[in-house]
């Protein structure tokens, strides 16, 4: 057992400069912000923050007793082979595949389901510490080129590089300044669609992913296999409209190319075409010349969201939430473009989450279903229900189908089950599903575990879902340590996974680990949604203080052993929260959060956030953002709460690559919580630690090597326990 009493001495934080000089107005309020000059991350000043934040940390993190146990336990149980679902491109099948321990899961390809399987990209091997990792991958659609899109140290930015399948050969195409991009090959496999920033001028910071500079004036291009990006032909821009972002998709008959725009994270586009098959000169005639491809305009405002399903022609499928928040499947003829019709109607309840054309005229749907995941086959051209495929609670990770095969491939995972790919064959009319690999970690029992999902009144009464793990047969006395995790917004739904972190604390510390799905989320569809975001944030942080109050009364835990986490939006929410009800939470970690809400929208991408959040520029959301916005918010508990009450024991987390939230956002408050209510004071009542944890050659999580995440649950864990005062069980 440990505790508190292992910081037998108050924590020396580091005195940090503050300039009250810079004030801004904003609508006639006046903000003061002192800790300005941490915006900037190359300055020695920030470094030399950030290297006394670190030595803090350590000097913490070092007297945590379970921190190694946490640490050897995770590796042990990590140690487990892990697979992707295959796909079929050209005569070939390719998946990924981790042996256990390795930093990145490897590219494999095999001539058939049977056959020998071979490593054809281990990304690996591009870096002595795993911190090269894969962020996109793209097949052509003979099998023969595999174009993937690289990320150091885990920054948003890709470049793009292209290997020869059959002799493993690097070609010599290189992309760089990719970001917000997928790879979608041209069906005679000359080349793809990318997209991508200019790049940076001469003479301005180009260690890619620690600058903050706004990205603006997205581009779509076509690249020719072989040719130098130089080359590269300009198919969509709009100088107008710098915050745009655009994708490119070719469709499956391989005629069409879809162009789509968005402007923020809010799940609406507009939707082009261009009709590649009547180019005269095809995409070669574009080669050198200076104009834009000829989209035609199909939907050109932004009022809802379109997906491509199939086509037949000129004939096209989309998933879409026009005039249906939980999604519907409608049909449209290019030459007909203002007659739509439904093909499968909004549900009463369940959310239409994706739909995937299969066996030529059947497709695969599936339903979120209070946050449970169900999937029927239906027919393509009427939308008729023909079978249910049979799923326990769990999450759906990826279906790989394609129209033109009668089998596809299901990744499906839960809180007890660490992963199964399912194999579905609809050759004979019937579903045939099997299993056709179970990832199993050894060890591992999971009926010595329960799962239940209760559904807690929030302030306002809106029920909302909640599952909580833990062992079975416990005694809800609310002695047990307990996690709770939530992320509330941008449309998100945070659904069963597993996680080899998540169990040692129940198996180990007895803890129970719970997922609250608060409204903001995609679980209930847009209005739940909506319901959380802009003028509604509160609903959010209403709903998270509601689902920890209740594992308080149910006995599930107690504040002292009460720890909440959340990352990027979901460290706002931790952020909000700490500040809002201090004395209710014994323990918070906030990954990578969104603290700064009056100057998030000026870093990198974080003008897409707007759409959720609204922006300091104008008035009216100023005053919704001043309200919550955490680095605003740090008040000293003890001179407005009656009884004794102190900031939990809080962890701030962030990374130097962390190039979508830049780490500005963590320093900023964690500087202001360390002098609100620690140096300021000479014998202050926070003695509960405020540390942060700074990770180097890391950014906003996606690519982050095993090591690194092993290193960092044993931390941050570690921490948890020491403060809520857990018990080790063997």
């Amino acid at each position: 057992m440990e505790s508190l009493s292992a910081l037998d001495q108050p924590l020396h934080y580091p005195i940090v400069r503050r300039d009250e000089s810079v004030v801004d107005d904003y609508h006639g309020v006046k903000i003061s912000d002192p800790y300005r000059w941490l915006e900037d991350p190359d300055s020695a000043e920030t470094k030399q923050f950030v290297q006394k934040q670190v030595e803090l940390c350590e000097s913490v993190l070092k007297k945590c007793n379970t921190r190694e146990q946490i640490r050897e336990r995770v590796t042990k149980l990590f140690d487990h082979p892990r697979y992707g679902a295959p796909y079929k491109r050209g005569n070939k099948y390719f998946y990924s595949h981790n042996s256990g321990l390795q930093a990145q899961d490897v590219i494999y390809v095999q001539d058939n389901l049977d056959g020998e399987p071979e490593v054809l990209l281990d990304p690996n091997a591009l870096s002595e510490d795993g911190t090269v990792s894969l962020n996109t991958t793209s097949v052509s659609k003979d099998g023969r080129y595999l174009a993937y899109g690289l990320s150091s140290s885990g920054s948003d930015w890709v470049t793009i590089k292209v290997m020869r399948v059959e002799d493993k050969t690097v070609e010599r195409d290189t992309l760089s300044w990719v970001k917000l991009s997928s790879i979608n090959w041209t069906h005679d496999n000359k080349g793809f669609f990318y997209s991508r920033y200019p790049a940076p001028k001469e003479g301005e910071n180009i260690d890619a992913g620690t600058e903050t500079n706004a990205n603006l004036y997205h581009e779509l291009y076509y690249h020719f296999l072989g040719t130098d990006q130089s080359e590269d032909i300009l198919c969509w821009r709009d100088s107008e409209n710098p915050k745009f972002t655009f994708g490119g998709y070719v469709t499956d008959d391989g005629k069409y190319l879809l162009l789509y725009i968005s402007e923020s994270c809010d799940p609406v586009n507009k939707v082009y075409y261009c009709d590649m098959s009547a180019l005269p000169e095809g995409l070669e005639g574009f080669r050198g010349k200076d104009f834009l491809l000829p989209f035609v305009k199909l939907i050109d405002q932004f009022d809802a969201l379109y997906t491509t399903i199939a086509n037949d022609d000129t004939l096209f499928t989309f998933r879409t939430n026009k005039s249906a928040p939980r999604y519907k499947l409608v049909r449209v003829d290019l030459k007909e473009p203002s007659n739509w019709i439904d093909v499968i109607p909004e549900s009463e309840k369940d959310v239409l989450k994706s739909a995937y054309a299969v066996n030529d005229n059947k497709m695969i749907v599936s339903y979120l279903s209070d946050v449970k995941y169900v999937l029927q086959i239906r027919d393509l051209e009427t939308g008729s229900f023909l079978h249910q495929l049979p799923l326990d609670i769990g999450t759906i990770y990826e279906i790989t189908a394609r129209r033109e095969d009668d089998m596809f491939f299901i990744h499906f995972s839960s809180f007890l089950t660490p992963g199964i790919i399912y194999q579905c064959n609809l050759g004979a009319g019937v579903p045939d599903m099997k299993i056709f690999r179970e990832i199993s970690v050894p060890g591992f029992d999971r009926t010595e575990f329960d799962v239940n999902q209760v559904f807690v009144p929030s302030k306002d009464g809106t029920k909302i879902p909640m599952f909580v793990v833990g062992r079975k047969n416990v005694d809800l006395d609310g002695s047990h340590p307990c996690l709770l995790y939530g992320y509330g917004g941008f449309n998100i739904s945070i659904t069963p996974s597993f996680s080899v972190s998540r169990i040692v604390l129940a198996w180990h510390l007895g803890a129970f680990f719970c997922i609250a799905n608060m409204r903001g989320g995609g679980e209930y569809g847009e209005e739940w949604h909506k319901a959380g975001s802009l003028s509604k944030k509160q609903n959010v942080f209403n709903d998270f203080i509601s689902a920890a109050e209740y594992l308080i009364s149910a006995g599930y835990t107690q504040p002292s052993k009460l720890c909440i986490e959340g990352v990027s939006n979901g460290g706002l929410l931790i952020g909000a929260c700490i500040n809002q009800r201090p004395d209710l939470f014994g323990c918070a970690l906030a990954h990578v959060g969104v603290m700064d809400m009056l100057r998030f929208h000026k870093f990198t991408i974080g003008h897409r956030w707007t759409s959720d959040y609204g922006c300091s520029d104008n008035e009216e959301e100023f005053h919704w953002l001043i309200k919550y916005s955490p680095l605003h918010n740090v008040r000293r508990p003890w001179e407005h709460i009656d009884k004794p009450s102190q900031y939990p024991c809080t962890m701030l987390l962030t990374a130097d690559h962390d190039d979508r939230v830049v780490p500005l956002h963590t320093f900023k408050l964690l500087a202001t919580m360390q002098h609100v209510l620690c140096t300021s004071l000479e014998n202050s009542p926070q003695t509960n630690p405020i540390i942060g944890r700074i990770e180097c050659k890391a950014g906003h999580g996606v690519g982050r090597p095993t090591k690194k995440l092993i290193d960092g649950a044993a931390d941050r864990y570690g921490f948890m326990a020491m403060v809520s005062d857990a018990t080790w069980i063997e």
